[in-house]
């Protein structure tokens, strides 16, 4: 053989050689062969609809990780859509959506994603991502009650609560009144106390902003400020979907109970949740626990609420939106498998001077309708319970967000996109 044959195929051997190197190397990731997570399984999303969604939530049932994968270790975990991580979470303490929660960007028409679950058997490691939710609750110490009013101290963020006695309207004990939570989109609290009322904090900032707000006083966060403002009244009416029921002609707001005790059960980079036990809840001559909670995800306006009743079958729990004569209401009573049902109101109806539009609405399972109805100061929505539980969405879009929804057209397509989004959810299947 001659030397220059020679060199030729040692050239070519090289060639194969650094070939089939580069291949195993770029490949390893999307096996899930590495020393931090040597473990991995893939899960496949996808897309139900004929059209793009974004900010689409994932949930990674944890029945379904312990029935396919009982040596998963949720310490020590990571998910990757090929070589890019993806934030994500684990939902330990959540009451409903327990396991993995991720957010992915978007999806395609009719998509299906392959999603690599990486892990370790063993240790911990925890992973740190961009902040995009936000669950707190705040209280004061140091100081004392007097006449039902708490005088002096200072506020210290808790995890939960039990409520005090001493607790009405304007204790100056929370702060903000109650506990707040966040998306990057739009923040929400509501009132801890006989209320019991959604109130809406506009923003314009997708960074989180509820730490900061009420801390120097309680009147603060009702002008617009840097970051936003409290952009709705609520008074004795539903606010944004405040839980109720309907009885005698009205919607009545969780008012009289035996005892109301309040925690944050996830407060995540992509995911927080906000659980209510409400023993006692006098109402429709019904004495009934209510087991209620609230959760947001990154990238949207929705508040999901989801609840578990207990002593009692009631007739209804209901819903709703507060009536101002400068917005306008829409209704839809939805259709099972296509899209959710919703009511909504749009207009200038903020507390900023002038007003603000701002589109606000309760969507729901249409095959839950009872019925859409009003009382003096709201538009309602009746819902029948089932198996002993209840759901539904609640929104709110403010004009002044970054990149704001700015008219009621556009107010309305996107709207009707997101019932059908809820009526389409994302399909979720693990591997063996």
């Amino acid at each position: 053989m001659t030397s220059h044959v020679k060199k030729w195929m040692n050239g070519v051997f090289a060639f194969l050689l650094l070939q089939s190197l580069g291949c195993a190397t770029s490949q390893s990731p999307q096996a899930g062969s590495s020393p931090e997570f040597p473990q991995s399984f893939t899960v496949q999303v996808t897309n139900p609809l004929n059209r793009e969604r974004e900010s689409v939530f994932v949930l990674i049932n944890e029945a379904d990780l312990q029935k396919s994968h009982r040596r998963f270790n949720e310490q020590a975990f990571a998910v990757y859509d090929g070589t890019a991580e993806v934030p994500s979470q684990y939902n330990a303490k959540d009451t409903f959506n327990k396991g993995i929660t991720l957010v992915l960007d978007n999806l395609k028409a009719g998509e299906t994603r392959n999603l690599t679950v990486r892990f370790n058997e063993n240790g911990t490691n925890k992973r740190t991502y961009p902040k995009r939710t936000q669950a707190e609750l705040s209280k004061k110490v140091g100081g004392r009650w007097e006449n039902r009013k708490y005088i002096g101290g200072t506020f210290q963020n808790i995890d939960s609560l039990r409520v005090p006695s001493e607790l009405t309207d304007h204790s100056y004990y929370l702060r903000y009144e109650g506990p707040g939570w966040e998306s990057d989109k739009v923040g929400y609290r509501f009132y801890l106390d006989w209320r019991n009322g959604v109130d809406v904090f506009g923003k314009k900032t997708n960074v989180m902003v509820l730490k900061q707000v009420g801390l120097d006083g309680y009147d603060s966060y009702h002008n617009q400020q840097p970051w936003g403002m409290d952009i709705l009244k609520v008074g004795k009416a539903l606010g944004v979907g405040s839980l109720a029921m309907f009885d005698n002609g009205k919607a009545v707001r969780v008012e009289k109970t035996d005892s109301t005790y309040s925690k944050i059960t996830q407060n995540g980079d992509v995911y927080s949740s906000i659980l209510t036990d409400y023993y006692g809840w006098q109402v429709a001559g019904l004495k009934l626990n209510v087991h209620s909670q609230l959760s947001i995800h990154a990238g949207t306006r929705l508040t999901r609420h989801q609840m578990r009743l207990e002593n009692g079958q009631p007739q209804n729990i209901s819903t709703g939106l507060i009536k101002d004569k400068a917005a306008k209401l829409v209704t839809s009573k939805g259709e099972a498998g296509k899209r959710y049902g919703y009511i909504a109101t749009y207009g200038p109806q903020t507390l900023n001077n002038p007003p603000d539009n701002v589109g606000i609405a309760v969507l729901f399972k249409s095959q839950d309708l009872l019925e859409i109805t009003e009382d003096p100061l709201n538009h309602v929505v009746q819902l029948k319970p089932a198996n002993g539980q209840a759901e539904y969405y609640f929104l709110a879009a403010w004009e002044l967000e970054p990149n704001g929804i700015k008219t009621e057209a556009e107010f309305h397509q996107y709207l009707n996109r997101v019932a059908e989004e809820l009526a389409n959810p994302v399909q979720v299947k693990l591997s063996k």
